[in-house]
């Protein structure tokens, strides 16, 4: 018994180490085939031509291949939601389509912005790991699609942005420390002034709920991949480490607050009837960073992070069967909340004597 009551803490330790400041990385690659517009000057017929060529060259790799232009509203969302599609396919572009492997780490997005964006996710800190996955990738599909490029400029591509490299190597951080503490903006400054950008988890035009920060280069010209992973991977280390120190401060400083925060996120999360998804990713948020904090005991960040996912709206009707009004939504991820995270009046006792 003992035993494994130390194995299950050691795995939730573990897990906090390797995810409680960088949940995920990722790298994707923007490619166009030679001689043909891109898609939003494209004809009908040479996006359905585009997206045969890339679904052929993709299908032993990633041979889970969904059309999106048809696709009901709620599969589009649970595929958004997941990170597998862009803001630009949501809205079910013609001829556009995803490309995935079972695992779910890569997938080639059809159609979107260019005609094909790879893109490779790896939880934690982990640029390097993704940008080998979707490099190779990529050099598999080079094999059978002629890929527009120039000698001078690189890849070319829809956006000018993205001309050279081709690539956006991005982490999800978890930052409720900076965010508290009054000390994101400097760093969102910095980072700006170096060439970096800083946006919610979901993306360009998303705002950053439950302090959650998707960092990302922007220079794509003139530097090599390699170069573009390592130089990001060392600001994430650098801002992490000011968020350690801005989370030692708020737990020394403002040691009060930080318990109440955490106790309120706690006690909403399994107690209320009716709770948006903004609400959950804000208390979610307050509850991680009481986990990290050493203010919450019983809970682990896996459990937190999994509802983070599983309380965003397409994924909680899915996970019912059926499509819900906004109302539903909000009563039905309540219910789920209080189930997983309502716990015996021992065990709070016990913390709280």
């Amino acid at each position: 018994m003992n035993g494994r009551m130390t194995t299950r803490r050691g795995s939730a330790v573990a897990y906090e180490e390797a995810y409680g400041l960088t949940l995920s990385s990722r790298v994707r690659l923007a490619r166009n085939l030679r001689g043909l517009p891109f898609p939003d000057q494209a004809t009908a017929q040479i996006r359905a031509q585009v997206l045969q060529c890339v679904q052929t060259a993709a299908r032993e790799a990633l041979p889970i291949q969904e059309s999106l232009a048809d696709s009901p509203r709620l599969f589009r969302q649970r595929l958004f939601e997941d990170h597998l599609i862009s803001h630009h396919l949501l809205e079910g572009r013609p001829e556009s389509a995803v490309c995935r492997n079972a695992d779910r780490p890569l997938s080639i997005m059809i159609n979107e912005e260019d005609h094909v964006r790879i893109q490779a996710i790896r939880a934690g800190l982990a640029l390097r790991e993704a940008w080998e996955d979707a490099n190779a990738l990529d050099d598999l599909l080079e094999q059978q699609l002629d890929y527009a490029f120039s000698p001078t400029l690189g890849y070319l591509t829809s956006c000018p942005t993205n001309v050279g490299t081709g690539m956006r190597a991005s982490v999800l951080m978890h930052l409720p420390g900076l965010v508290i503490m009054s000390e994101i903006e400097p760093i969102i400054n910095g980072l700006s002034k170096i060439g970096l950008a800083v946006r919610g988890r979901w993306g360009e035009g998303t705002a950053a709920l439950g302090h959650m920060f998707q960092i990302s280069n922007q220079l794509t010209l003139g530097l090599s991949e390699m170069r573009i992973v390592e130089d990001l991977e060392a600001i994430v280390k650098e801002v992490a480490g000011h968020e350690q120190n801005a989370r030692m401060r708020l737990k020394q400083e403002r040691g009060l607050f930080a318990e109440d925060l955490a106790a309120r996120a706690e006690g909403l999360l399994s107690s209320a009837r009716l709770m948006t998804a903004q609400e959950a990713l804000e208390r979610l948020s307050e509850l991680r960073l009481g986990i990290a904090l050493g203010l919450v005991k019983g809970l682990d960040m896996q459990t937190v992070d999994r509802l983070l996912l599983d309380v965003q709206p397409a994924h909680l009707q899915t996970a019912a069967g059926r499509s819900m009004s906004g109302e539903e939504r909000d009563v039905e991820r309540a219910r789920r909340l209080r189930q997983e995270l309502r716990r015996p009046a021992k065990r709070t006792a016990k913390r709280n004597p």
